[in-house]
């Protein structure tokens, strides 16, 4: 499976683009494998993004917001969830990865 982060590269949002940058940044120093998505780019990717998140994790009014993450085709959550992850040391359990541990095993 890859991991698949979901971004919009034209976003007018600082807010979404720090976001963005955080995720890959992490995912880049830990040298954790992705696929970075963009949203603007690609209608057909960011249909499917938004079909794939569950109801609890959409927004009431609109269309949920980049980065989302993906590890193939099973959703594994959006910035929130990430930071969540990386603040309780889950990040690989997270990203449905085995843990470096396991590996070296």
């Amino acid at each position: 499976m890859v991991i698949r982060v979901y971004i919009a590269s034209s976003s007018g949002s600082v807010a979404v683009k720090k976001r963005q940058q955080a995720i890959v940044g992490f995912l880049e120093a830990n040298r954790i494998s992705f696929e970075e998505v963009d949203i603007t780019m690609l209608e057909d990717q960011r249909l499917w993004m938004y079909q794939k998140i569950p109801d609890e994790k959409r927004p009431e009014k609109g269309n949920p917001l980049p980065p989302q993450i993906f590890n193939g085709e099973d959703y594994c959550g959006d910035y929130e969830d990430f930071f969540q992850s990386k603040e309780t040391n889950t990040v690989f359990s997270f990203l449905r990865l085995p843990s470096v541990k396991d590996s070296e095993s």
